[in-house]
């Protein structure tokens, strides 16, 4: 196909392009000198750690860039980040896949405000990220590899976290957001922050509906979605030494959707077929800072309380889930370049599953508890090194054990930053497979994984530019699949790859980034894994040509991509624009248009995606 073509064609030039580039930079090593590092991060070490340090890899999507883009979707945000792909059986709404390093999304921990809100219904138990919208998200991090020693089950490939609570400015402030276009969409939101020496508060009320799309490509019948979602995030602080904290999140959804495929059978029109889904989680804790801070405790306990149904198909029926959890954390500064922390959590997940025509109502209940320890180490200057290792407990399997390692060098001469990481991983047997109603099977045991990445950061030009190149594998055995019961499969899958991102402040005025990764993904059967491109490049400019204007824009290409059954679906290019203006600091109007080039396009066989769609907007901040 000539689009197809073309689409390869601008690929390879930007691969091109990039690469001389870094190659352009590398020998100019201008300013390095001057390097540092001042961004903040939570997840590689459950506790606040410069960038420079972490040997992971870790991504972070800021405020501002939240800002600039004005998606309604929180995963919208990840789309464009070395590692990441989405793919999605309809428009907004539907009941999408994400995968980090073509590892599926059963094998990624969320935390929303540092609350798991994973679905311990779901077959495989995996976050539903359609039902997460952006209003009041202050950042997003990614945490890339094997990461169970400090998260326990399900982090095989990574963490995304979220979280609505960064550097909230002293006073208040109220902050209300609309936007309404295409396709009958409309959403708005309101915010309330409030900051001071001691405290800090965020809340959020957040709606958005939309008349959508045809989910089946073959249909003609919209498929529409309508969310509310209500968060409350807050810390305050006694006193140097105690401190406590708390959230809480409120979803209510609702997604219309298609008949599924089946073999050479495509997706088909639904007139009632219907998602529903409530969500209600809370967590609470406190720190305690001993000796003059040297000796810092965090004690938490959250909960998660999921209602879903589905309604008007041939598998009807409603379920709950829960799940409970308390946790500490502590962490003792050795010396100046020793530190120890180690941790112990005890989780209990339940589930009820609606009788069908062969099984009665199933209630069932599991629970896993684990410690973990963790030295990180700085024996000279500029290298850090950290190394983990987990104990679990499962009330069904027993125990299973796991370790992390990573490694952080910076060389002040040249500014650049080696890194790296190993680690391994496990993912628990869900509720489902091991007592819900189709095939459970309460042997199972857990899947495990190992992987590791290494890679190179550089700087340049006082830190306006900085560059990474970084290659990773992942090898997950004990499978669980389905044929007439779950069970283990032999074999292991593999996933391997390289993640090439660039970020540079060219001017005041003017900010570029991108990333290209490569990917190869792997069942046990050597076949390639679904619905993750073996190419992906993102490109993101900021450009500002007046004092009050601002001109985003971005582009995504996913090249080679096959779903199931080794069907190949079509290379495609997306290309996504926002204007703003700002008639004072505090208040924005702004226009955004989606796919610019109206791509017909599939993420997934037989399934549809927005054409060219317009949207309009404000934003508005007000001080008492």
């Amino acid at each position: 196909m000539e689009s197809t073509h073309a689409i390869q064609t601008l690929s390879h030039r930007l691969l091109l392009s990039a690469s001389a580039l870094l190659t352009g930079l590398s020998a100019t090593m201008a300013g390095a000198e001057d390097y540092v590092l001042e961004k903040l991060v939570i997840t590689p070490n459950r506790t606040p750690a410069e960038a420079s340090t972490v040997g992971s890899t870790v991504n972070v999507v800021g405020r501002e860039e939240i800002e600039e883009q004005s998606l309604p979707l929180a995963v919208e945000y990840l789309d464009l980040l070395p590692g990441v792909s989405l793919s999605s059986p309809g428009g907004v709404g539907a009941e999408g896949s994400l995968s980090i390093r073509g590892a599926p999304r059963r094998y990624v921990k969320t935390l929303y405000n540092g609350i798991d809100i994973s679905d311990p219904t779901s077959p495989q138990v995996q976050t539903s990220y359609q039902y997460l919208l952006s209003g009041g998200l202050q950042s997003i991090e990614v945490l890339k590899g094997s990461q169970s020693t400090l998260y326990g089950s399900d982090a095989i490939a990574g963490v995304i976290s979220l979280s609505t609570l960064g550097d909230i400015e002293p006073g208040i402030a109220h902050i209300i957001q609309g936007e309404g276009g295409s396709h009958g969409t409309v959403g708005g939101s309101y915010g309330f922050r409030a900051a001071n020496e001691q405290s800090k508060l965020s809340i959020n009320a957040t709606g958005y509906r939309t008349d959508g799309i045809s989910a089946a490509a073959s249909g003609t019948e919209r498929d529409g979605y309508e969310n509310v979602t209500f968060d409350v995030n807050a810390e305050h602080a006694f006193s140097d030494v105690f401190s406590v904290f708390g959230s809480a999140l409120y979803i209510d959804a609702e997604a219309e959707f298609d008949n599924q495929g089946f073999g050479t059978i495509l997706p088909s029109d639904n007139l009632t077929a219907t998602n529903h889904s409530k969500q209600l989680a809370g967590r609470a804790g406190f720190n305690l800072d001993l000796m003059d801070g040297r000796f810092r405790n965090t004690v938490s306990m959250q909960a998660f309380d999921l209602e879903r149904s589905i309604t008007g198909t041939a598998f009807d029926g409603s379920y709950d889930g829960r799940r409970y959890k308390a946790d500490y954390l502590g962490a003792f500064d050795v010396n100046e370049w020793l530190t120890v922390q180690g941790g112990a959590d005890y989780e209990r997940q339940s589930a009820v599953f609606p009788a069908g025509m062969f099984n009665p109502q199933i209630d069932s209940d599991f629970w896993i508890a684990g410690v973990w320890g963790e030295a990180i180490a700085s024996p000279v200057e500029n290298l850090t090194l950290t190394a983990g290792l987990r104990q679990d407990e499962h009330s069904e399997f027993g125990g299973h054990t796991t370790y992390r390692a990573t490694a952080s060098y910076l060389i002040d001469a040249t500014g650049t930053r080696l890194h790296g990481s190993v680690g391994t991983g496990f993912r628990a047997p869900s509720l489902n497979e091991l007592f819900g109603p189709f095939g459970a099977n309460p042997n199972l045991r857990p899947e495990t994984s190992f992987g590791f990445d290494i890679g190179v950061e550089q700087r340049f030009w006082n830190d306006r530019a900085i560059a990474d190149i970084t290659y990773f594998q992942l090898e997950i055995d004990d499978l669980i699949g389905y044929t007439t019961q779950y069970d283990q499969i032999p074999g292991t899958s593999r996933m391997r790859g390289v993640e090439a991102s660039l970020s540079y402040a060219a001017t005041d005025w003017f900010d570029l980034t991108g990333a290209y990764t490569y990917t190869h993904s792997v069942d046990q059967n050597d076949a390639r894994l679904p619905r993750v491109p073996r190419h992906e490049i993102g490109l993101v400019a900021s450009i500002r040509p007046a004092e009050k204007w601002t001109i985003s824009a971005s582009a995504k290409a996913a090249i080679d991509t096959v779903d199931t059954g080794n069907f190949k679906l079509d290379d495609y290019l997306l290309v996504n624009a926002k204007v703003a203006y700002k008639p004072t600091e505090d208040t924005e109007l702004y226009v955004r248009a989606e796919n610019l080039l109206d791509q017909d396009y599939q993420t997934v066989r037989g399934y549809n995606t927005p054409g060219f769609s317009v949207f309009a907007g404000f934003q508005a901040k007000f001080a008492p």
